[in-house]
């Protein structure tokens, strides 16, 4: 156990007392979560992401040991186990190691070398590495057997040669270099196999294509898998040979004169080209995929994160626009709680095109509700229906409306799923999706978690990428981001609670229930009477779940139940009531306040302190609220308006390997170049951008044509302009 705490504190370089700490709490089955926000004193602080890299870690090891026992359980049932043998599998850091080990002792399916073996041939493999210097030939006569059907000298020597290749291509210290010898100086080759199925030259640049393993960037990959799975490339490994065959060579023969050495250095040749290549090749192929598939996992999974953590619009009603062409454009009006209040249906756009009569649907709508904003779906027809919305805002005259282009990705699959029946089974699947689109703007991560993540549009690859290893990945990134966000348990949906620590789908239905039996919870302590939530999800939970206007005040902030005392303590030491929380001469009084000093008055760690005290000063604190609220429009900007050198503000709406795609309020989006995100080097688009993000940029160049624009988010230099 404690080797391993040591190893991990060394992989990611963090304290190995953090790392042993962090384990129990693991172990005790508390919530990533909860360990990252109410067990700092033991974490050291560490982040949600540090502790799930530890937990992998820690499953990894685990899962290396119990193979480790496996190995050598196996080995020793064969009776060939050695202390030494023992000793290597123990050290084993990685689970290639450990296989490597195993490959001599693994039960094999009939091989030339086992046939070779069944004639009798053993013996004289063995007297060829013992350096003979009298004939080979003579040697191998005395093997010649009609009964074992070895009928010449040189089927002797090629049976003992088969022993051989196969003996040293199972040496794991040989596989282990020329496995590493490849990793560092072998290329990967490209070569079009059947070019004429890539009917748009997708994979053209790789027709003819070669790169050092070492630097081939992970996108690249995926984009090569991709094109051999579709039978338009064929993909090989160059290795460094003539390195891996002197070392294979030296490990048959350490340069000793015998008159088997052209026989052991041909047994070399052919123990690397038929038995270890072909292995090294795959392992190696199947480590890039797995290192692109991480990355991709990794760009979505961020990119998601960024999409859920949009500052929302609150206490707005919105008109949600679904667009569309012969079926027309869906309205859905909901009020600031995301009740839904009217449903209409418009055909401003062609064939139709009835503009005068979608125009008074729409005016009447946003005077008889009041309506503060428009949210506009961006998928079919939403450019035309922009510009009917925005001449349509110019007839209001008693306030300024704005409206915004929403991201409607994942709207139409939660539209026809079930949830989305269960919820408006009076609506038409597209009446859904403008609800969707409204409340989209209002709360981008309650109406987000009902999709499926995977549909969300902010991925890359994600259909060739392990859907095992990226369901857990977008699954922790819901988590952490709700989490972090808290839930607000009396208007919560069951998608919503079902992310909260400690609570499952079953469980978090059970918390909507008995919400609605109640009518609303006025304590968490409420929570405690709801079917199979016992006082370990209670205690998991409590501090993410929100109850404002109830009992007590604290209900409403992220103070955990169990530090109810110490903020009470906090409030008696400042001279404050409870409901002084937020207010200036709280604020005023907990700043004032010596915060190690008072650590130690309270017998509490200084890290579980100082969030007490921030909750009491920023009581409804929603993190989302710190963002730069999305960009509003009153008008339409065409592509053909750009002009190279324009400064615009724009909404990140993507980001991949090579850069970020920018909506800056056209048609399509643009693109900024990795080069072009900051004027220093940046190693990754998302050290600088991340999804949802509004960032500032200028037009470098536009083609109409191709539909593709070129943005830059370095500032022209002053001595520039002119």
């Amino acid at each position: 156990m404690e080797e391993v705490i040591l190893h991990i504190a060394k992989e990611l370089n963090i304290g190995a007392p953090q790392v042993r700490r962090t384990v129990q709490l693991l172990e005790a089955d508390n919530t990533i979560p909860f360990i990252a926000r109410y067990r700092k004193e033991m974490t050291g602080g560490l982040d949600e992401v540090q502790i799930e890299k530890i937990h992998e870690s820690y499953t990894y090891s685990k899962q290396l040991d119990k193979r480790k026992d496996e190995v050598i359980n196996r080995i020793e049932e064969q009776g060939k186990l050695t202390d030494a043998l023992r000793q290597k599998i123990k050290r084993a850091m990685i689970l290639q190691e450990v296989e490597d080990l195993y490959l001599p002792y693994r039960q094999k399916r009939r091989t030339r070398a086992t046939i070779a073996k069944e004639k009798g041939l053993e013996p004289l493999a063995d007297w060829l590495v013992q350096f003979p210097v009298g004939s080979i030939e003579h040697e191998a006569e005395h093997y010649v057997s009609a009964e074992r059907q070895v009928d010449s000298v040189q089927d002797a020597l090629q049976g003992a040669q088969d022993i051989l290749a196969e003996r040293v291509a199972e040496r794991a210290e040989l596989r282990a270099f020329a496995r590493n010898r490849t990793a560092e100086k072998g290329t990967i080759r490209i070569q079009a196999k059947h070019p004429e199925l890539d009917e748009k030259k997708v994979y053209a640049n790789y027709y003819t294509y070669e790169e050092r393993i070492q630097r081939i960037v992970p996108h690249r990959i995926l984009a090569i898998n991709r094109g051999e799975k579709e039978d338009i490339l064929k993909v090989s490994i160059g290795a460094p040979e003539e390195a891996i065959l002197l070392s294979i060579e030296r490990a048959l023969n350490p340069g000793k004169k015998t008159t088997a050495r052209e026989l052991l250095n041909d047994c070399a040749a052919d123990a690397y080209r038929r038995l270890i290549a072909p292995a090294v090749e795959r392992e190696l192929r199947q480590m890039l995929t797995e290192k692109a598939e991480q990355q991709a996992i990794h760009i979505f999974s961020e990119n998601l994160r960024g999409l859920l953590l949009q500052s929302p619009l609150k206490e707005r009603t919105v008109l949600g626009v679904d667009p569309a062409y012969r079926t027309g454009c869906k309205l859905a009006v909901v009020d600031p709680t995301g009740k839904v209040l009217d449903i209409s249906l418009i055909y401003p756009t062609p064939p139709k095109s009835d503009t005068d009569g979608a125009r008074r649907t729409v005016l009447n709508l946003l005077d008889r509700y009041h309506v503060d904003i428009i949210a506009i779906g961006n998928g079919t027809a939403s450019r035309e229906t922009e510009s009917f919305i925005a001449e349509t805002l110019k007839q209001v005259s008693d306030r300024k409306l704005f409206y915004m282009i929403v991201n409607e990705a994942g709207a139409s699959v939660y539209s026809a799923s079930k949830l989305a029946r269960e919820e408006f089974p009076d609506l038409h699947v597209e009446e859904r999706s403008a609800v969707s689109i409204a409340r989209r703007l209002q709360d981008p991560l309650a109406e987000l978690v009902k999709v499926d993540p995977k549909s969300v549009g902010v991925g890359e690859y994600q259909h060739d990428v392990s859907q095992r290893a990226l369901a857990k990945s977008l699954q922790f990134v819901v988590e952490t981001v709700v989490n972090q966000v808290g839930v607000n348990v009396n208007t919560a949906s069951t998608q919503l609670l079902q992310y909260v620590a400690g609570l499952s789908k079953t469980v978090a239905g059970n918390v909507v229930a008995e919400r609605e039996k109640r009518g609303r919870y006025e304590s968490r302590t409420q929570l405690k009477e709801v079917p199979r939530l016992g006082a370990r999800a209670f205690e998991q939970a409590a501090g993410f779940l929100r109850i404002g206007g109830g009992m007590n005040p604290l209900d409403n902030t992220a103070i955990h139940p169990e530090s109810y005392d110490v903020a009470g303590k906090l409030l008696q030491k400042a001279g404050c009531g409870i409901d002084a929380i937020g207010t200036s001469t709280l604020i005023d009084k907990l700043k004032a306040l010596d915060v190690a000093q008072t650590a130690v008055e309270l017998s509490i760690g200084v890290p579980t302190l100082s969030d007490v005290i921030e909750a009491l000063i920023r009581p409804g604190r929603d993190p989302r609220d710190d963002l730069k609220k999305p960009l509003l429009k009153t008008d339409v900007l065409k592509m053909e308006d750009l002009r190279p050198g324009m400064r615009l503000e724009g909404t990140v709406r993507n980001v991949v390997d090579f850069g970020a795609f920018v909506d800056i309020g056209v048609k399509q989006d643009g693109l900024v170049h990795l080069s072009k995100l900051a004027a220093r080097f940046v190693r990754h688009p998302l050290d600088v951008v991340r999804v949802g993000e509004i960032v500032t940029v200028w037009v470098e160049q536009i083609d109409i044509e191709k539909g593709r624009i070129s943005l830059t988010m370095v500032a022209p230099k002053e001595s520039s302009k002119g």
